[in-house]
């Protein structure tokens, strides 16, 4: 598999509710997660990949418009396989890497958990293989995909507290994983 290019002339920066799909050698995706939940599926014969980042496991029934839908499982997964079709992938060739699902906050319902489970579940239910995964835990993640390759990097951000208990509003990343 090649290596991305040295420099990457594009970044595109998927929110919740927002999925992408391209070919583009020098395009970057991103997306920061927290109990959310990022999906990175890539054809390697075609060489063509995509990211989504959805809220909620639920369904998408009560959903008035597009963009409500879109941060629900079932719906975020699906549209983001057709729009690889679309670019010539074969769902037969589709391989996953899955992120995100965190505990963020001890005192709520584990939505994080939810997620990460029902994303190995559809997966496993399409027939897609989950090559690579990093969910649960109890800190956000930065993720980078560079869909042409299929490569994937997480970094988990680290909050970063100085003496007397202040935060810092700028998160600090570590723990570099890559993913090929």
């Amino acid at each position: 598999m090649p290596a991305p290019s040295a420099s990457v002339e594009r970044k595109h920066h998927v929110i919740q509710g927002e999925h992408a799909v391209s070919d583009d050698p020098n395009l970057l995706m991103t997306t920061v997660l927290g109990s959310c939940v990022a999906a990175c599926l890539y054809d390697p014969t075609r060489a063509v990949g995509g990211m989504n980042h959805f809220l909620l496991a639920d369904d998408a029934d009560g959903a008035r418009f597009e963009d409500e839908a879109m941060r629900y499982g079932a719906y975020a997964m699906e549209v983001l396989i057709n729009d690889l079709m679309k670019k010539g992938a074969r769902r037969d060739r589709l391989e996953a890497k899955i992120f995100g699902g965190a505990k963020m906050i001890e005192a709520l319902n584990d939505i994080g958990r939810a997620n990460a489970v029902f994303a190995r579940n559809f997966l496993r239910d399409e027939g897609i293989p989950t090559i690579a995964e990093s969910l649960g835990g109890r800190r956000a993640r930065r993720v980078e995909f560079w869909p042409a390759t299929g490569r994937v990097r997480q970094r988990e951000v680290q909050e970063a507290v100085p003496p007397g208990g202040r935060r810092d509003p700028a998160p600090v990343f570590g723990n570099d994983v890559e993913l090929f």
